[in-house]
Formats: C-alpha cells, structure tokens, sequence
C-alpha cells in the first residue's frame, strides 16, 4: 500500500527523518523496524521506518539521500510499505472484476455500538450488514484499523485507490465515493463521502462536512 501526505525533513542525532503523520499500527500489521520505499522529490529512496512509541514512526532515509534536500519544509511523500494489508481475500466470491455490488447508491448505516464505524462504512459500501462485515473482517469494537477495511473491501471486490491521501485538515478536493479518516482520540472514525454528502455511522447523513477535521481519505473507485 501506498502513503501520500506532506512533512518536513529534519537533521535529527539518528539521521535524516521525516515524520510521519497517521499510526503505522493503525494501516500496517507490522511492528519494530519496517523496509519501506519513499519517492521525495521524484526521487526513490530505500528507506526504515523507525518506531517512537505506541504505532508513531519516523521515515530514516540515508545521508546521501538527503544531501540535496531542503530542511524543515513540507515535502511531497509517497511512502510505500510492503506486505502492509492482512488478507482475507483468499477465498472471496468476488473480486474487482465481479464485485458484490456496483456503486451507484447508498444507504446509510447507524452502528448499533461505538467502535464499529469502520465495519459500517464497508457494509455501506458493499450493502450487507454490520453483522457480515464483523464476520469477514475478524474483528469487532474499535478493532477496525484501515489496514482491515482495504482487505475488506478487497474481499468484496470494491475497487480503490492505491493510495491513502493524508490532508490533515487542509482543504481538499474529495473524490466522488471514498473513506473518510477522522482523528478521534487514540482512534481514528470513518465516515463515507459519497456524491457531495456524507454518510457517518453517528450521525447519519450530513449534507456538509469541516474539511478541518480530516485526517485523509481513501477513493473508492
């Protein structure tokens, strides 16, 4: 999976670091020292990604790297992380070409408890209920990291982006349908934008949305 967001360069004790602004925890299933590609000013880079605390992490990339970068800017990241998705797509019915449903509509779904919003937004999506998704993602309150949602949608045959887009509250223009990641404390929710309203499994549906609030989002194709 793929990470694009802005972040500075900064001359730290252990090298050339770039912050990280979601938790690898919460999008990727590994821990300790992670291998990881970064393309900074079209530029592919071998990178580590070294951990500071509770899922936080910083981007370690060589001092010949970073010989030509400009400090404490904002740079455009891409960051790329293998084998970062948990599968559960081995033995789908579906797949991208068949998919469970086609996205034309949606409903939304009110979770029945808090710490369910990322099951509901695949159910919406694939238009099954909380139940089936908590079954096929193997995980129930506030379990649902975005890592699990992809592999769900993966299993449903929804198509997406391969990217994560960070906007961290800057303004931005959302795609037609996509997953939207809010920072909630420790967690994060997840509400669904599709076709200019906003379906939150607290809430309902909102017919707008504080675009400061975002953390990012994932398209749905």
């Amino acid at each position: 999976m793929r990470y694009f967001f802005e972040a500075p360069v900064k001359k730290k004790e252990k090298g050339y670091m770039i912050p990280i602004p979601f938790n690898i925890w919460e999008v990727c299933k590994q821990r300790d020292i992670i291998k990881a590609e970064v393309v900074l000013d079209n530029k592919i880079i071998d990178c580590e990604l070294l951990p500071l605390e509770k899922g936080n992490y910083e981007i370690h990339i060589e001092d010949e790297d970073a010989v030509s970068v400009e400090l404490e800017v904002p740079h455009k990241i891409l960051l790329h992380v293998n084998g970062s998705l948990i599968r559960m797509d081995q033995n789908s019915p579906y797949s991208f070409e068949n998919p469970i449903r086609k996205i034309d509509s949606m409903n939304v779904i009110i979770q029945p408890e808090d710490g369910l919003c990322g099951q509901a937004c695949v159910a919406m999506l694939a238009g099954v209920t909380i139940a089936e998704v908590i079954s096929v993602m193997d995980c129930r309150e506030w379990q649902a990291t975005m890592g699990r949602v992809i592999s769900a949608l993966n299993y449903y045959g929804i198509d997406h982006s391969d990217i994560i887009m960070y906007t961290e509250g800057r303004p931005a223009v959302l795609p037609k349908c996509c997953i939207l990641m809010e920072k909630m404390g420790r967690y994060c929710h997840y509400l669904i934008h599709f076709d200019g309203k906003f379906y939150d499994s607290n809430l309902g549906v909102i017919e707008e949305y504080d675009m400061s609030k975002l953390l990012g989002y994932l398209e749905i194709k």
